[in-house]
Protein backbone atom coordinates (compact mmCIF):
# COMPACT_ATOMS: atom_id res chain seq x y z
CA UNK A 1 0.00 0.00 0.00
CA UNK A 2 0.86 3.68 -0.10
CA UNK A 3 2.14 6.20 2.42
CA UNK A 4 -0.30 9.11 2.62
CA UNK A 5 1.24 12.50 3.35
CA UNK A 6 -0.61 15.66 4.38
CA UNK A 7 1.39 18.89 4.39
CA UNK A 8 -0.23 21.55 6.54
CA UNK A 9 0.11 24.52 8.84
CA UNK A 10 -1.26 24.68 12.35
CA UNK A 11 -4.55 26.61 11.97
CA UNK A 12 -3.64 29.77 13.88
CA UNK A 13 -5.22 33.19 13.25
CA UNK A 14 -3.09 35.32 10.97
CA UNK A 15 -0.98 32.33 9.91
CA UNK A 16 -3.36 30.41 7.65
CA UNK A 17 -5.86 31.24 4.93
CA UNK A 18 -4.91 34.91 4.90
CA UNK A 19 -6.57 35.35 1.49
CA UNK A 20 -9.92 34.75 3.21
CA UNK A 21 -9.51 38.06 5.04
CA UNK A 22 -11.57 39.94 4.13
CA UNK A 23 -14.45 39.13 4.17
CA UNK A 24 -13.64 36.87 7.14
CA UNK A 25 -11.65 37.87 10.20
CA UNK A 26 -8.32 36.11 10.93
CA UNK A 27 -10.05 34.10 13.67
CA UNK A 28 -12.81 33.02 11.28
CA UNK A 29 -10.28 32.16 8.58
CA UNK A 30 -8.37 30.01 11.06
CA UNK A 31 -11.59 28.25 12.06
CA UNK A 32 -12.27 27.47 8.39
CA UNK A 33 -8.70 26.24 7.99
CA UNK A 34 -9.10 23.95 11.00
CA UNK A 35 -12.33 22.52 9.58
CA UNK A 36 -10.69 21.94 6.19
CA UNK A 37 -7.70 20.27 7.83
CA UNK A 38 -9.96 18.08 9.97
CA UNK A 39 -11.97 16.96 6.93
CA UNK A 40 -8.75 16.20 5.08
CA UNK A 41 -7.20 14.21 7.94
CA UNK A 42 -10.40 12.22 8.48
CA UNK A 43 -10.50 11.29 4.79
CA UNK A 44 -6.87 10.17 4.99
CA UNK A 45 -7.58 8.21 8.18
CA UNK A 46 -10.37 6.35 6.37
CA UNK A 47 -8.14 5.45 3.42
CA UNK A 48 -6.15 2.19 3.47
CA UNK A 49 -2.46 3.06 3.75
CA UNK A 50 0.87 1.67 4.87
CA UNK A 51 1.52 4.83 6.87
CA UNK A 52 -0.15 8.19 7.42
CA UNK A 53 2.06 11.22 7.97
CA UNK A 54 1.23 14.82 8.84
CA UNK A 55 4.05 17.10 7.69
CA UNK A 56 3.29 20.02 9.97
CA UNK A 57 4.40 23.59 10.46
CA UNK A 58 3.41 24.17 14.06
CA UNK A 59 2.04 22.01 16.86
CA UNK A 60 -0.61 19.27 16.63
CA UNK A 61 -3.97 20.05 18.18
CA UNK A 62 -7.18 18.18 19.08
CA UNK A 63 -8.06 18.16 15.38
CA UNK A 64 -5.47 15.43 14.75
CA UNK A 65 -7.03 11.93 14.66
CA UNK A 66 -5.09 8.90 15.89
CA UNK A 67 -2.93 6.89 13.54
CA UNK A 68 -0.73 9.67 12.18
CA UNK A 69 2.99 10.18 12.47
CA UNK A 70 3.79 13.89 12.80
CA UNK A 71 7.00 15.26 11.31
CA UNK A 72 8.03 18.92 11.15
CA UNK A 73 8.29 20.74 7.87
CA UNK A 74 11.81 21.62 6.84
CA UNK A 75 12.89 25.14 6.00
CA UNK A 76 13.03 26.63 2.53
CA UNK A 77 10.48 27.19 -0.18
CA UNK A 78 7.42 25.05 -0.74
CA UNK A 79 9.21 22.99 -3.39
CA UNK A 80 11.91 22.10 -0.85
CA UNK A 81 9.33 21.25 1.80
CA UNK A 82 7.40 18.98 -0.55
CA UNK A 83 10.63 17.35 -1.70
CA UNK A 84 11.65 16.70 1.91
CA UNK A 85 8.28 15.12 2.65
CA UNK A 86 8.81 12.61 -0.15
CA UNK A 87 12.43 12.05 0.88
CA UNK A 88 11.16 10.53 4.12
CA UNK A 89 9.29 7.78 2.27
CA UNK A 90 10.77 4.43 1.24
CA UNK A 91 7.90 3.28 -0.97
CA UNK A 92 4.93 4.60 -2.94
CA UNK A 93 3.59 7.85 -1.50
CA UNK A 94 0.75 10.25 -2.20
CA UNK A 95 0.90 13.83 -0.89
CA UNK A 96 -1.95 16.30 -0.49
CA UNK A 97 -2.43 19.63 1.26
CA UNK A 98 -5.07 20.96 3.63
CA UNK A 99 -6.94 23.02 1.03
CA UNK A 100 -9.36 20.41 -0.34
CA UNK A 101 -11.84 19.44 2.40
CA UNK A 102 -14.01 17.80 -0.26
CA UNK A 103 -11.44 15.04 -0.76
CA UNK A 104 -12.64 11.45 -0.20
CA UNK A 105 -11.02 8.08 0.46
CA UNK A 106 -12.00 7.04 -3.06
CA UNK A 107 -9.91 9.90 -4.49
CA UNK A 108 -7.00 9.04 -2.21
CA UNK A 109 -6.85 5.32 -2.97
CA UNK A 110 -3.90 5.74 -5.31
CA UNK A 111 -3.37 2.82 -7.66
CA UNK A 112 0.06 2.83 -9.26
CA UNK A 113 -0.64 -0.27 -11.38
CA UNK A 114 0.64 0.65 -14.83
CA UNK A 115 1.72 4.12 -13.65
CA UNK A 116 4.71 5.74 -12.00
CA UNK A 117 2.96 8.86 -10.74
CA UNK A 118 -0.47 10.24 -9.86
CA UNK A 119 -1.24 13.89 -10.44
CA UNK A 120 -4.28 15.86 -9.31
CA UNK A 121 -4.56 19.28 -10.92
CA UNK A 122 -6.16 22.16 -9.04
CA UNK A 123 -8.49 24.56 -10.79
CA UNK A 124 -6.28 27.53 -9.93
CA UNK A 125 -3.36 26.14 -11.91
CA UNK A 126 -1.63 24.36 -9.06
CA UNK A 127 -2.07 20.77 -7.93
CA UNK A 128 -3.88 19.20 -5.00
CA UNK A 129 -2.27 15.76 -5.11
CA UNK A 130 1.01 14.25 -6.19
CA UNK A 131 1.81 10.56 -5.95
CA UNK A 132 5.09 8.87 -6.75
CA UNK A 133 5.62 5.13 -6.94
CA UNK A 134 9.33 5.72 -6.38
CA UNK A 135 9.64 9.01 -4.47
CA UNK A 136 12.42 11.18 -5.86
CA UNK A 137 12.77 14.63 -4.27
CA UNK A 138 14.50 15.93 -7.40
CA UNK A 139 11.16 15.80 -9.21
CA UNK A 140 9.92 18.70 -7.06
CA UNK A 141 12.94 20.87 -6.38
CA UNK A 142 12.96 24.00 -8.50
CA UNK A 143 9.29 23.83 -9.53
CA UNK A 144 7.86 27.36 -9.14
CA UNK A 145 5.13 27.24 -6.51
CA UNK A 146 2.00 29.34 -6.00
CA UNK A 147 1.92 30.63 -9.57
CA UNK A 148 -0.67 29.89 -12.30
CA UNK A 149 1.72 27.50 -14.07
CA UNK A 150 2.74 25.45 -11.03
CA UNK A 151 0.66 22.41 -11.96
CA UNK A 152 1.68 22.43 -15.62
CA UNK A 153 5.37 22.71 -14.74
CA UNK A 154 5.14 19.95 -12.14
CA UNK A 155 3.31 17.59 -14.45
CA UNK A 156 5.78 18.29 -17.25
CA UNK A 157 8.60 17.53 -14.81
CA UNK A 158 7.08 14.08 -14.27
CA UNK A 159 6.58 13.44 -17.97
CA UNK A 160 10.04 14.73 -18.79
CA UNK A 161 11.50 12.21 -16.36
CA UNK A 162 9.87 9.43 -18.36
CA UNK A 163 7.17 8.67 -15.79
CA UNK A 164 3.80 7.30 -16.74
CA UNK A 165 1.31 9.71 -15.16
CA UNK A 166 -2.20 8.87 -14.01
CA UNK A 167 -4.36 12.00 -13.86
CA UNK A 168 -6.72 12.31 -10.91
CA UNK A 169 -9.88 14.44 -11.04
CA UNK A 170 -9.32 18.18 -10.87
CA UNK A 171 -10.38 19.81 -7.59
CA UNK A 172 -10.81 23.35 -6.39
CA UNK A 173 -8.51 24.58 -3.61
CA UNK A 174 -9.90 26.81 -0.89
CA UNK A 175 -7.91 30.04 -1.13
CA UNK A 176 -10.52 32.79 -1.43
CA UNK A 177 -14.05 33.38 -0.15
CA UNK A 178 -15.41 32.45 -3.58
CA UNK A 179 -13.48 29.16 -3.43
CA UNK A 180 -14.87 28.49 0.03
CA UNK A 181 -18.44 29.02 -1.14
CA UNK A 182 -18.02 26.75 -4.16
CA UNK A 183 -16.30 23.95 -2.22
CA UNK A 184 -18.89 24.05 0.57
CA UNK A 185 -21.71 23.90 -1.98
CA UNK A 186 -20.10 20.90 -3.67
CA UNK A 187 -19.46 19.10 -0.36
CA UNK A 188 -22.31 20.22 1.94
CA UNK A 189 -21.84 17.44 4.50
CA UNK A 190 -18.28 18.36 5.40
CA UNK A 191 -17.16 20.05 8.60
CA UNK A 192 -15.90 22.83 6.37
CA UNK A 193 -19.36 23.51 4.96
CA UNK A 194 -20.89 23.44 8.44
CA UNK A 195 -18.27 25.89 9.72
CA UNK A 196 -18.71 28.21 6.73
CA UNK A 197 -22.52 28.39 6.84
CA UNK A 198 -22.97 30.72 9.85
CA UNK A 199 -19.96 32.81 8.85
CA UNK A 200 -21.20 33.24 5.31
CA UNK A 201 -24.63 34.20 6.57
CA UNK A 202 -23.36 36.80 8.99
CA UNK A 203 -20.93 38.20 6.47
CA UNK A 204 -23.41 38.38 3.63
CA UNK A 205 -21.57 35.81 1.51
CA UNK A 206 -24.02 33.58 -0.31
CA UNK A 207 -22.93 29.91 -0.09
CA UNK A 208 -22.99 29.46 -3.85
CA UNK A 209 -21.77 32.90 -4.88
CA UNK A 210 -18.67 33.14 -7.03
CA UNK A 211 -17.15 36.57 -6.58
Amino acid sequence: MTTLLVIAKEPLPGRVKTRLTPPFSPVEAAALAEAALTDTLCAVAATPATRRVLVLEGTPGPWLPPGFDVVPQCGGGLDERLAAAFAGCDGPALLIGMDTPQVTPALLSADFAGYDACFGAAEDGGFWALGLADPDPRLLRGVPMSVPTTGAVQRERLVGAGLRVRDLPSLRDVDTAADAAQVAAAAPHTRFAARLAPLAGSGGLAPTADR
